[in-house]
């Protein structure tokens, strides 16, 4: 993992803002029925490479490729209490870049010798 970092920071080492929905309180009965707003909550991921993906003809103005390291997701599933990475990406309302907040359309887990080591996390605008 720590060559994949390495790898990541020497390749851009950008920094990407994942969107979580803050949990609801029960004891509110406008929660509940989704009248309040319970907020949202920004957890950071770094380092990512960011990487444009050609659009389709027909498709979203901008498609990326993030590619995040196991490390930093690691650390925000643990901070988050969400129980994988994968459960952590669909929580997510979305993944803000550059001020824009991008929809996670696909993730996927890239593996070496049998070990996570790096996300790849395509998202749409």
């Amino acid at each position: 993992m720590r060559a994949a970092n390495a790898m990541l920071r020497a390749l851009g080492g950008d920094e990407v803002t994942l969107v979580l929905p803050l949990p609801a309180s029960t004891s509110d009965i406008s929660s509940q029925i989704g009248l309040a707003d319970p907020g949202v909550q920004q957890v950071r991921l770094a380092p990512v490479v960011v990487r444009t993906l050609p659009a389709p003809a027909s498709g979203p103005a901008q498609r990326l490729e993030l590619l995040v390291s196991v490390s930093s997701v690691a650390g925000a599933v643990e901070e988050q209490g969400i129980a994988s990475a994968e459960a952590l990406f669909d929580a997510a309302l979305g993944i803000e870049h550059q001020g824009t907040l991008f929809r996670v359309e696909s993730t996927s887990t890239d593996y070496f010798a049998g070990i996570a080591y790096l996300y790849r996390v395509i998202v749409v605008e």
